[in-house]
């Protein structure tokens, strides 16, 4: 398993720093009650890193963490050498689903919109760029001709296309999805691993919560392996092994197949052996 330690401390918290989200010995704690510690990383621009572990192991907990509304306890996160705290309007958040009010009185457009906020200012003055960039985003993610319709009316499928088209309006530097491929269907899926790429190839820093290791395999060229602490950290070759899955699920686990050639870090679609491997039925719901 490949070890993991702590950068040496410079003059300066955040020397050499100044291009990624790094994040040094961060604990978490709810209640004076740990649940999380030990997380190191350091991700750079381009790099999109996969968040495993159990239910309850921390992978949601560390992205909101990163977005600044998790009580860090202990260690510190910072984005482009300043405390992630204050860089907000430079994170994009797509939550997870069930976490959502769906019979909020709101349309696509409304939800997709919301995205541009953090860049409008106070009072919340929208421009002409700003609906030009939203309904892009829309027509990004194939929900253009819904941009009327209620969330509520809406399938799991298109209910997540529209959160990715709100965080991509955004046009932040940094985005976080916490479990996007869960109860939606494969089309949606495909869209969101294309997504993930094009952010990727844009030089984007994206954190991928999940515990559908198919999508990890598809998607992340690093993982962060979580299960109230980090049991590991590093490339997805270093860290996709039998012995880091075991310590972090607590048993054994099945290794997924993988798509293209050895040394290949970056894949658009999912392949068939690994869609068999996950054990589950791909979902048919309408995207």
């Amino acid at each position: 398993m490949p070890s993991v330690r702590p950068k040496a401390v410079t003059s300066s918290l955040y020397d050499g720093h100044e291009d990624c989200l790094l994040i040094q010995d961060v604990a978490v704690a709810y209640n004076r009650k740990v649940v999380l510690k030990g997380v190191r990383a350091d991700i750079r621009r381009g790099q999109t890193v996969g968040i495993i572990g159990p239910n309850g192991g921390g992978k949601s907990t560390l992205l909101k963490a990163v977005l600044g509304i998790a009580p860090v306890v202990a260690g510190s996160i910072s984005l482009f050498g300043r405390p992630s705290r204050g860089m907000r309007s430079r994170i994009a958040y797509v939550p997870q689903r069930e976490g959502v009010d769906w019979e909020f009185p709101v349309t696509v457009y409304d939800v997709a919109m919301m995205g541009r906020y953090p860049r409008a200012g106070w009072p919340k003055r929208l421009k002409d760029e700003d609906r030009e960039i939203v309904e892009r985003m829309l027509e990004r993610v194939g929900m253009a001709p819904y941009a009327r319709r209620q969330i509520g009316q809406l399938s799991g499928g298109q209910q997540q296309r529209v959160f990715i088209a709100r965080a991509l309006a955004q046009e932040a530097d940094v985005l976080l999805l916490d479990e996007p491929m869960t109860g939606i269907d494969a089309a949606t899926q495909d869209v969101i691993l294309e997504i993930i790429e094009e952010q990727r190839s844009a030089g984007k820093i994206i954190l991928l919560a999940t515990h559908d290791l198919a999508s990890a395999s598809c998607a992340c060229d690093c993982l962060c392996c979580l299960n109230e602490r980090m049991v590991s950290y590093g490339s997805f070759q270093e860290t996709y092994t039998p012995e880091t899955l075991a310590e972090t699920y607590g048993g054994p686990m099945i290794m997924l197949g993988r798509t293209g050639q050895q040394g290949d870090t970056h894949y658009h679609k999912r392949d068939a052996d690994t869609q068999g491997a996950s054990g589950q039925s791909p979902r048919t719901e309408p995207g």
